[in-house]
C-alpha cells in the first residue's frame, strides 16, 4: 500500500469520525430530566430522600396557562420538586409532581406487567445503609434481596409508593 493511499484512507477516516461526532453531539446536556407523577408527593419525597438518599435541589411551578399552552396539562397547575442523587449539574433531575389522584392503572408486581419506563438503576457506593433505611420505613424488598451479582456487587429491587421499580446496585458496605 503506497503512502498516498494511506494518507487518503486516514483522511477519510478522520473526516468520518468528525461527522459522526458532530451528529451525536446535538444535545446541550448529558442529563435526562425525568418527570414522575405521584399520587402523594410527601410520601414519595420520604421514600426518595429518606429511603434512597436523594437530595432536594430545587422546585418550580407549572402554572395553568403554561400547562395548557405547552400541552403538559389541561390547564392544571402543579408544583414540581427536583431531586438528584447529588447536588451537581451533571446529575439527573428526578422531578416529582402530584395532581392528587391515584394511578388509572393497577400497580405492577413485575416489570413485565406494563409497557413504558418500568425501572431505574441507581449505582451506589454501599447498599447496606439504604437497605437499613428502607427496612426501617417498611418498604418491601422484591425477590431474594440483596442478590449477589459478582464478588463486589449486589442487587436490590424495590418499588416506590406508586409502583415504579428501583434497582440498586453496589457493594453491601
Amino acid at each position: 500500500m503506497n503512502t498516498a493511499y494511506k494518507c487518503v484512507k486516514i483522511t477519510l477516516l478522520v473526516f468520518w469520525c468528525v461527522l459522526t461526532a458532530q451528529a451525536q453531539s446535538n444535545f446541550s446536556s448529558k442529563v435526562i430530566g425525568v418527570g414522575v407523577v405521584v399520587a402523594d408527593l410527601e410520601r414519595s419525597l420520604d421514600f426518595y430522600v429518606k429511603g434512597i438518599g436523594m437530595v432536594k435541589t430545587g422546585n418550580f411551578t407549572i402554572n395553568e396557562d403554561f400547562g395548557k399552552r405547552s400541552g403538559l396539562t389541561d390547564g392544571v397547575a402543579t408544583n414540581v420538586t427536583i431531586l438528584k442523587l447529588e447536588n451537581s449539574p451533571e446529575a439527573t433531575d428526578w422531578k416529582l409532581m402530584s395532581f392528587g389522584s391515584k394511578a388509572a392503572h393497577p400497580k405492577p408486581k413485575k416489570i413485565q406487567d406494563d409497557t413504558g419506563m418500568q425501572y431505574i438503576t441507581i449505582q451506589v457506593k454501599a447498599l447496606q445503609p439504604i437497605i437499613d433505611r428502607l427496612t426501617q420505613m417498611k418498604v418491601p424488598f422484591l425477590g431474594s434481596t440483596p442478590t449477589p451479582l459478582n464478588d463486589k456487587a449486589h442487587f436490590v429491587f424495590v418499588q416506590d409508593p406508586d409502583g415504579n421499580f428501583i434497582e440498586l446496585i453496589g457493594p453491601l458496605n
